[in-house]
């Protein structure tokens, strides 16, 4: 498999999002990153930050305006909040651009590792042994979130993980591989390597909810 770095960060890593060598005979099954563009729309919400920035300045520009201010008066009060709104959308931008550059998801035949942090960088080592469930979320251009629930008191702490977390589960976090492209035939090789390793037959399913919005609905993953 040919990988390349994606970063001088990580040129002493023994191998490409791995911590250490594989041992003799663990044989890696598959490794990516998210989609940058998914990860800041998905994780980040940029769309809807946009869209919250957008409505303030709005709402500025009309409160000016009934209150009998020129066109002149109105562009000027609106361009330091129009500079701070792109600042603050530019800077979660970078955020999304980082996180999808220094993150690692690798999948072998024993195991899921996940190499994630953008200053300090932190791996995490799944056993397939001990990964309960997953699941699926795909959106309408094919990444797709993968939330993993682990066997019994395993656990992560959430605030380590994200946003590398499934949203909302704080009690027990679930670690999640985020906006995964071609998430379909990555979730087909999880379950494949799932049932290997647990000696489980498994059949992977890939069917979407029948609803107004089948991409945001939570898909079950056969392990």
């Amino acid at each position: 498999m040919s990988i390349t770095s994606n970063g001088h960060e990580h040129e002493m890593e023994p191998e490409y999002g791995l911590p250490e060598a594989l041992p003799k005979g663990e044989t890696i099954l598959w490794q990516g990153s998210p989609d940058f563009k998914a990860l800041a729309l998905g994780a980040f919400h940029f769309r809807k930050l946009t869209i919250y920035f957008g409505i303030l300045l709005v709402l500025r520009a009309s409160y000016l305006g009934v209150s009998g201010a020129v066109a002149t008066d109105v562009a000027f009060a609106l361009l330091w909040p129009a500079v701070l709104s792109l600042t603050a959308l530019a800077a979660v931008a970078t955020l999304a651009w980082l996180s999808a550059r220094t993150t690692v998801y690798t999948l072998t035949d024993q195991r899921l590792v996940l190499r994630i942090g953008i200053v300090l960088t932190l791996t995490f080592n799944l056993p397939l042994t001990r990964i309960e469930t997953a699941g699926l979320r795909l959106d309408g251009a094919g990444c797709g979130d993968m939330p993993l629930s682990l066997r019994g008191d395993d656990r992560i702490a959430w605030l380590h993980l994200w946003p590398h977390a499934r949203p909302w589960r704080l009690t027990k976090p679930e670690p999640m591989l985020r906006c995964v492209p071609d998430a379909v035939a990555v979730a087909a090789k999880l379950t494949d390597a799932w049932g290997v390793a647990n000696q489980t037959p498994t059949a992977f399913v890939a069917q979407r909810a029948q609803s107004s919005q089948p991409s945001l609905a939570w898909q079950p993953v056969s392990v």
